[in-house]
């Protein structure tokens, strides 16, 4: 893999599948082979286990795509269970709630490099997180999915308000989010009302 690609960053999310040994051994051959990024290595909700990973390797390990709760982004962040942290803007619970963890991961010299998994709302709420905290991480994960995976992501704005260009995220100045959703895409919606 190097090889084939000698200047690009290799992140790998192993998605929580480890044990501590194994996710070390693993860890050790991602370092030998150029890794930067080692995602989930242990099942998330256990951060003894992964901190234990995190401590043994030179590889930054990551994590908290899935952690919603405040005291236990403390607790990660309080204890180094990772080394650079992954909050999901929408499963935390908003901007507001992503900043206090981010001011926690700052104050704990700790990166941040959100979740993002596709690309509707996440995506402009991620980039404008990005550009409003001082500890934001090296990358912006940005979805490559085609529409088989999420096909009502396609034509959900009038304008796409970003460029990719060399491999950088370049946000508009619009204001607001800087986006119009499509009428159209509204019109082939499904609502449903709760009372």
């Amino acid at each position: 893999m190097r090889s084939a690609l000698p200047e690009a960053d290799l992140l790998i999310d192993a998605n929580s599948c480890y044990s501590v040994s194994r996710a070390i051994e693993v860890g050790r051959m991602l370092e030998d082979h150029g890794f930067c990024h080692f995602e989930e290595p242990c099942p998330y909700w256990e951060f003894e286990k992964t901190k234990a990973v995190a401590d043994a390797l030179d590889i930054d390990v990551t994590g908290g795509e899935q952690d919603c709760h405040l005291t236990d982004w403390r607790r990660m962040i309080e204890t180094r269970a990772v080394d650079i942290v992954q909050p999901d803007v929408m499963y935390v619970g908003g901007l507001s709630r992503t900043l206090r963890v981010c001011r926690m991961a700052e104050a704990a010299g700790l990166p941040v490099t959100p979740h993002c998994a596709n690309l509707s709302m996440v995506t402009l709420f991620t980039m404008h997180l990005l550009r409003a905290i001082p500890n934001a991480g090296k990358y912006l994960e940005f979805s490559i999915e085609g529409p088989e995976y999420y096909p009502w992501q396609y034509g959900l704005f009038t304008d796409c308000p970003f460029v990719i260009e060399d491999g950088h995220a370049i946000l508009g100045d619009a204001p607001g989010w800087g986006v119009e959703v499509a009428p159209d895409w509204l019109a082939r919606s499904k609502y449903q009302s709760s009372k």
